[in-house]
Order: structure tokens, then C-alpha cells, then sequence
């Protein structure tokens, strides 16, 4: 079984549960987070494809992806814990966490040895995995989390290669071969969710 940081959610949650409520204390609801983290994502991601050639404002991803993750958790937190759970609140989530991805690996398209093939590449990719995830309900499963390089695994990844951007500028043309490498660990991502979901859907 791949083993992904997805795993460690709980402990994360752990450590929110008391931001978690006092937050719905001041009657900060799911569906705010949820929206806040999507709008910041997109605004970080059009920022840094504006000022890519400057470098350092990739700076801004591994910090932004780890605000990012947090605000994840406690909006899921809010919606389970608190009474919060509701339809639209299942599709801005569904929807945010897409758009977010996008806006935020899009920037690397500008960065070399990368090109706009193999960051749209997987782009399309994340979008799939989601949507293969989100799936599961459909066919009487849960939804699907299944790794590899699902989005908590994604975001560790793109968080180092900006750390790295930002502190160094382009990586050497050697590492060509990291963005189909991603590619291809989301292909895998892929069919082990929609595998696991039918075995789940069969079982009943």
C-alpha cells in the first residue's frame, strides 16, 4: 500500500482541534475557509506567474501551501465537528481544491528546465485525480484518497521545488525528468482510486 502524507492528517488535526473551536465560537463557518483558501491560492498563483522572472517571490509557495493545508483542515473540521456539512459546502471544496492546485503550479511553466507541456501535463492530471476521487460516492465507495502524489503529497513537492526556485532561481536541465515523473505518480494515483473504489463499490 503507498504510504502518502495524507496519512498524517490526524495528527495535524490534532494540533487545530483548539483554533478549530474558537473559530466556530466567532462564528466562522466551513464554507468561509473553504472560499478563503481557494481566493488565496489563486491570488498567490497569479502573482508569482506575474513576477516569475524576479525568483524569489516563489518564496511565498512552501508558506502559502503550509497556510494552505491548515485552512483544509479546519474547514473540514468545522463542517464535521460543528454541524457545518452541507452540499454546497461538498462541491466549493471539491471545486477550490482544483482551481487551487492549478493557479499554484501553473507559475513553474515559466521556470526552467520546466515548459508549459509537462506542468499542463499535471495540471490535467491533479484535476483527474481529484475528480477520480470525488467519483467514489457515485459508485457506492467512499471518497478516495489513495496515493501516490496525492494532493497533500503534490503540495510537499511543489512547496520544495519553490523553496529551491526561490533561494537558487532555475534548477539544471537534469531535472527535466521531475515534472513526468510527477505525471506518471498521479497516473498511478489515478487508477489505484478508481481500482479501490469498484472493489469497494463490488463489495457493497
Amino acid at each position: 500500500m503507498a504510504v502518502t502524507i495524507y496519512d498524517l492528517k490526524p495528527r495535524f488535526q490534532a494540533l487545530l482541534r483548539p483554533l478549530v473551536a474558537r473559530l466556530a465560537a466567532a462564528g466562522v463557518t466551513a464554507n468561509q475557509v473553504t472560499m478563503f483558501a481557494a481566493l488565496g491560492s489563486i491570488v498567490v498563483g497569479a502573482y508569482l506567474w506575474v513576477a516569475a522572472e524576479r525568483v524569489w517571490p516563489f518564496l511565498l509557495l512552501p508558506l502559502w501551501l503550509f497556510v494552505r493545508m491548515a485552512l483544509n483542515a479546519v474547514d473540514g473540521m468545522l463542517a464535521r465537528e460543528f454541524g457545518q456539512s452541507s452540499a454546497l459546502g461538498a462541491y466549493l471544496n471539491e471545486l477550490g481544491d482544483v482551481a487551487s492546485d492549478a493557479a499554484l503550479y501553473l507559475p513553474f511553466a515559466q521556470v526552467a528546465p520546466f515548459g508549459p507541456y509537462s506542468v499542463g501535463l499535471v495540471i490535467v492530471l491533479a484535476c483527474m485525480s481529484e475528480m477520480a476521487g470525488a467519483l467514489g460516492p457515485m459508485v457506492g465507495a467512499p471518497r478516495r484518497y489513495d496515493g501516490p502524489m496525492g494532493k497533500s503529497d503534490r503540495a510537499f513537492i511543489f512547496a520544495a521545488l519553490g523553496l529551491y526556485v526561490g533561494m537558487h532561481g532555475p534548477l539544471d536541465q537534469a531535472m527535466f525528468w521531475l515534472m513526468p515523473a510527477i505525471a506518471l505518480l498521479i497516473a498511478w494515483n489515478i487508477v489505484n482510486r478508481v481500482r479501490r473504489g469498484m472493489a469497494q463499490s463490488a463489495r457493497g
